[in-house]
């Protein structure tokens, strides 16, 4: 017995010799007031902007005003057990969440955390939620499009991925409908979706959930939640913490989708905040800087080029760690690798010299911000800021919506900067006046009513109009394949409607996409395969149309 104490007596003496103090320093700060999401914390000397804090309770918060003598923090979880004289500690880490692969398929609040009930998420690391935007430099042009399989949309106002295209309307006008069709028509198209709900109702998320989960559109789809009912501080992050999802994505090679639903009540949650925290207001009690609040966010939208350096060896190293060129070790960049291995050719020292790649990866994230107005006034203080931000807005009129013209896009107020490059040559060759046709006929109509009699060029192309009108119209969650909108299009546009009775418009359609799956199926592969109509396909496609015309009853 003597000798097993002795024997747990040394191994404790030696636990004991060969233990090793560990030491942290912590800012360390004490609640002066809180309440409302918000807390003012005397101490914290050495916080960072930004920065993580914990109070002692456990909930976490951010440092969001560095003062002269206190630290406004927003606070990110219950803020009702936040009492004054509660001890605050920094973290010493930024306002991060987590990203992954991992992260498809799940529903997460503003700080990257599950909140569906399926476990916790194996994320491979971590992003902060605020950073600067890549630069012009690091970007290359936008011109492979994004298919909403919304034929008014892809055809007259398309998106291209790396875009920044606003959807804008009035309530109940369908504008939350024209984000889940695109996120439901990206199955199978190597294109993740982020939806970033951000003050709603949690029904009402949940019911997006379930329309994403019936179509198998969540298989390549996250959802970041800051419900109505949660703090003004997780509503304002959530939209930043969505974004810094997508770039993990994006600066992998890889192309992402993000919905920002709604940016009009991101914009109240920062007022909130920001009054809260005494922040000077100014018009309409906004903070002086909710033009960078959305700026600093869309920008960040983009689509990477492949950049490269010309580098000396002994430093590549070095430089691919940091990303970042160094004065007297880069000789030439960032340009594209065809003329880095050209410039290296003519170097007289080549041999101690190598091509780097250094930024971009031809990845890209592309944003759907949505904006609600008032009575269709577009001219207002938060939704004139994002349309000039944004390249394009797609404007749903209540008018419209409720003489059951869905989607209600309002083509004369709707533009795309980006345009037909954002669409592949056999769209363009359909709908290149498609959008100028349309405009025309809607003030033609409006013109037609107080007009008794019309000649006949002109109740021609009020016919012709009325029924492109009807080919536009869709129904809410079933997007429309390319090769079917350009059958379709190619048809109304060449006269092959033109005596379709309006109310049999959707059976004709219906039927003429049936028809050539199943009696000419080589021109629709055609069509799928090239992205193009070619001349021999054009004489193909008319030849069947005739015949579709010469065949179809009502």
């Amino acid at each position: 017995m003597s000798d097993l104490i002795k024997q747990i007596t040394s191994d404790l003496q030696k636990q004991i010799e060969g233990f090793t103090p560990e030491f942290s320093v912590s800012d360390i700060g004490v609640v002066l007031e809180a309440g409302d999401g918000i807390a003012r914390v005397k101490g914290l000397a050495n916080i960072k902007a930004q920065e993580l804090v914990q109070f002692s309770n456990g909930v976490m918060g951010t440092a969001f005003n560095l003062e002269a003598d206190s630290v406004g923090v927003i606070i990110m979880g219950a803020y009702d057990e936040i009492t004054e004289g509660m001890t605050v500690r920094g973290t010493n880490r930024i306002a991060s969440v987590p990203v992954g692969d991992a992260m498809i398929g799940r529903v997460v609040n503003a700080l990257g955390e599950p909140i569906d009930g399926k476990g916790p998420i194996a994320t491979t690391g971590f992003r902060p939620v605020e950073r600067i935007a890549p630069g012009v430099v690091y970007r290359q042009d936008v011109d492979t499009p994004v298919q909403t399989g919304i034929k008014s949309i892809d055809a007259m106002i398309p998106v291209g991925r790396g875009q920044r295209e606003l959807i804008i309307g009035d309530r109940q006008t369908g504008k939350t409908a024209i984000a889940i069709d695109t996120i439901i028509n990206q199955k199978g198209k190597d294109l993740v979706c982020i939806y970033v709900a951000i003050g709603q109702k949690k029904a009402a998320v949940a019911r997006t959930l379930g329309i994403l989960e019936k179509a198998g559109a969540m298989e390549h789809t996250i959802i970041v939640m800051a419900a109505a009912d949660e703090s003004a501080a997780l509503q304002y992050i959530a939209p930043y913490a969505g974004t810094a999802i997508g770039e993990e994505f994006m600066e992998t090679g890889r192309d992402a989708l993000i919905i920002y639903d709604d940016l009009s009540k991101h914009a109240w949650a920062y007022r909130q905040v920001s009054l809260l925290l005494r922040r000077p207001p100014g018009r309409e009690a906004y903070p002086g800087d909710v033009f960078y609040l959305h700026s600093r966010l869309l920008e960040r939208s983009a689509r990477l080029a492949n950049k490269y350096v010309i580098v000396k060896k002994d430093f590549a190293k070095e430089l691919a760690s940091e990303k970042d060129g160094v004065d007297g070790k880069v000789y030439t960049g960032p340009i594209s690798k065809d003329e880095a291995t050209e410039a290296l050719k003519h170097m007289a020292d080549a041999d101690n010299h190598k091509v780097l790649k250094v930024a971009g990866s031809g990845g890209s994230l592309t944003s759907l911000p949505i904006i609600e107005t008032l009575l269709g006034d577009i001219s207002a203080y938060v939704p004139t800021n994002v349309i000039s931000i944004t390249d394009g807005q797609i404007f749903l009129e209540s008018n419209l919506f409720n003489a059951g013209i869905r989607p209600a896009v309002n083509v004369g107020v709707s533009v795309s900067r980006v345009g037909g490059d954002a669409q592949t040559k056999a769209m363009k060759q359909v709908a290149g006046r498609l959008r100028l046709d349309m405009a025309a006929y809607r003030e033609l109509a409006a013109f037609a009513l107080m007009a008794s009699d019309l000649d006949k060029s002109t109740q021609q192309q009020l016919s012709r109009g009325q029924r492109m009108q009807e080919i536009l119209k869709q129904p809410q969650y079933q997007p429309s394949e390319l090769e079917d909108q350009v059958i379709v299009l190619f048809a109304g546009t060449n006269g092959y409607a033109d005596g379709v009775p309006l109310e049999k418009m959707a059976q004709w359609q219906a039927d003429l996409i049936r028809f050539m799956m199943a009696s000419y199926p080589e021109i629709v592969k055609d069509i799928i395969a090239k992205k193009t109509i070619t001349d021999d396909n054009r004489a193909a496609l008319t030849k069947a149309l005739d015949a579709f015309r010469a065949g179809w009853t009502s």
